[in-house]
């Protein structure tokens, strides 16, 4: 039985360019009691289809072309606003993908999920407070009658996510719908939210749509799945059916595009290995297989390039009459790494273990509170800024956004070209245009696009150039702060064969810095896991995987999703 059922539903959308189709004529159902996983890489018309059973489609510019989004058998795209009203939040919910953007800064985090309680179901004021301290306790919050007082940014990303859930399944909904509910999330995060929500859905006996681009976790949590690409369903059927024998050259590429642990390519199978940019299967005598890569052995052509020794960043924590300093926290404590020349160092742990704010010490971005950090016979630690400004050219970092890194006020030609300027690379401005336009080919992108500004491109391509702007000034170290975290399967399997092409070409060292184990193995030599500022396990990327020393590397390395499908 199906409790919601989309049949041929098209969604278009006005801009200044034209009418655009967001969604082309889909039809899928959601049964009761089940999870269906909507499934597709940024634009594909997923969050379109969520928003669209919510009635959050502004219209104009949105248009509902045709279709019928049926629940209970009645059709919400005929229910007036009131209707909807009461809809949204009791009968439907949903968790966006972003919780610090969704809930209010200026309110209490208890007071908006007893907001939805009194609104819905008539409770009073004290009722709907003690419910919303149940609610958080329900949904792992540590002391949740303390935590009902805070605002959202008192809250880890991880707690403020749980909040959204307690507001959702506050009123008992028929429908959850989560939009990629953990995509910013630790792997241990994740898995904690994920596994709330498998629990909260039996408890209540909830239908859910859970959305996103990654069909791992898919895999762990999904009944049925539906596969979208470019506002079209390509391919729908129960979750094994799908991971076992994909039809659409598309699934098979979704699938390939993700690093796993229990295999070592030397590059990740990309959308493009399977199907044409106009959607046609690219034929094949055999299946694609991975060159798995070789362990390389060290050499006298990698020496050690950076040596970091006892590296402290503390920062202080002041309060009181008088501003004074109540106590320091230990970002990074006590830090001791070698990373060798053309080689990367992976930098592993959850957010707030100290491994960003290690990077930007590294780059004298953050000031040290002790240590030395050698690069070529100098201790950075001690440059002044003017001898620092010369090393700056040689030791890049590409940051984890990159809309937020480039100046959106100036083309992509000028975000490239002035750091040569700055460091007097080239001899003049037409060289260093020459330049620029060799760099966009080598990262994939069309010398023509240097003329555009930042918002004209997607996210994969933002951080090409990203990438490019750092190659600008040749480089011999790059650090990569979270560089792939934000992307989609497909654009990320493609930046990382990137860098890896960029490593063997010019030479490149990298620390290569995320939460991501899987991405972490694929594109390492050396990992180092950091826990609470201080680094617990270092050593051969493929053994830590293989036989893990720590206990918290051992915690990270469950806490992967799977990928194998929920049985029939």
């Amino acid at each position: 039985m199906s409790l919601l059922k989309i049949e041929d539903l098209c969604i278009e959308f006005k801009t200044q360019d034209g009418v655009v189709s967001a969604v082309n004529h889909i039809t899928f159902d959601i049964p009761a009691g089940r999870t269906v996983g909507l499934v597709g890489e940024s634009g594909s018309g997923k969050s379109v289809t969520s928003l669209a059973i919510m009635r959050l489609i502004a219209t104009p510019p949105g248009i509902y072309r045709s279709g019928k989004i049926l629940f209970n058998d009645q059709n919400l795209l005929e229910f007036s606003d009131e209707q909807m009203q009461k809809v949204r939040g009791n009968q439907i919910s949903m968790i966006f993908q972003e919780p610090m953007t969704s809930l209010n800064p200026v309110l209490t985090v208890g007071y908006q999920v007893s907001e939805v309680l009194m609104l819905h179901l008539g409770m009073t004021p004290k009722d709907a407070w003690d419910r919303s301290v149940e609610l958080l306790d329900q949904v792992g919050i540590p002391n949740p009658k303390q935590k009902a007082h805070c605002y959202p940014h008192e809250m880890s990303g991880g707690q403020k996510q749980r909040v959204m859930i307690a507001m959702a399944i506050g009123c008992k909904p028929k429908l959850l719908i989560a939009d990629e509910p953990t995509t910013a999330l630790d792997v241990t995060i994740q898995k904690q939210v994920l596994d709330l929500m498998a629990e909260l859905q039996d408890t209540y006996g909830m239908s859910m749509l859970f959305i996103t681009h990654d069909l791992g976790v898919i895999a762990d949590i999904a009944d049925e799945v539906v596969v979208m690409y470019r506002g079209n369903i390509v391919e729908k059927g129960v979750s094994r059916q799908i991971f076992d024998s994909p039809e659409h050259p598309y699934t098979k590429g979704l699938l390939h595009c993700r690093p796993t642990l229990d295999r070592h390519p030397r590059r990740l199978a990309t959308v493009s290995d399977f199907m044409t940019e106009d959607g046609k299967e690219i034929e094949r005598e055999v299946e694609l297989q991975p060159i798995e890569k070789q362990l390389r052995p060290f050499t006298e052509e990698n020496p050690v390039l950076m040596e970091i020794r006892d590296l402290k960043t503390h920062f202080p924590v002041r309060g009181g009459l008088f501003g004074g300093v109540r106590q320091w926290i230990r970002a990074v404590d006590g830090v001791t790494l070698s990373v060798r020349k053309g080689r990367t160092l992976g930098l592993v742990g959850e957010s707030g273990c100290g491994k960003t704010t290690l990077g930007r010490t590294v780059l004298r971005l953050v000031e040290s509170s002790g240590g030395e950090v050698m690069f070529q016979g100098k201790d950075l630690l001690k440059l002044s800024s003017s001898e620092m400004r010369k090393v700056r050219r040689k030791i890049q970092i590409i940051f984890q956004d990159p809309y937020a890194s480039l100046n959106p006020r100036i083309t992509i030609g000028s975000a490239i070209v002035e750091p040569m300027k700055i460091h007097g690379l080239h001899k003049n401005a037409q060289e260093r245009w020459k330049k620029a336009e060799e760099l966009m080919l080598r990262v994939g992108l069309q010398p023509s696009h240097l003329e555009r500004f930042p918002h004209e491109f997607s996210g994969g391509q933002r951080q090409r150039i990203c990438i490019a702007r750092a190659l600008a000034v040749e480089p011999e170290f790059i650090i990569c702060d979270e560089s792939v975290s934000a992307l989609d399967v497909s654009i990320q399997a493609q930046i990382l064969n990137l860098l890896l092409d960029l490593q063997e070409e010019f030479g490149l060292t990298y620390i290569f810095i995320s939460h991501d184990l899987s991405v972490v193995k694929f594109i390492s030599d050396e990992v180092a896991v950091m826990k609470q500022g201080q680094v617990v396990e270092f050593g051969d990327a493929v053994q830590i995987y293989k036989n893990p020393q720590h206990a918290y590397t051992k915690k990270l390395l469950e806490a992967i999703p799977t990928g194998t499908p929920k049985a029939l």
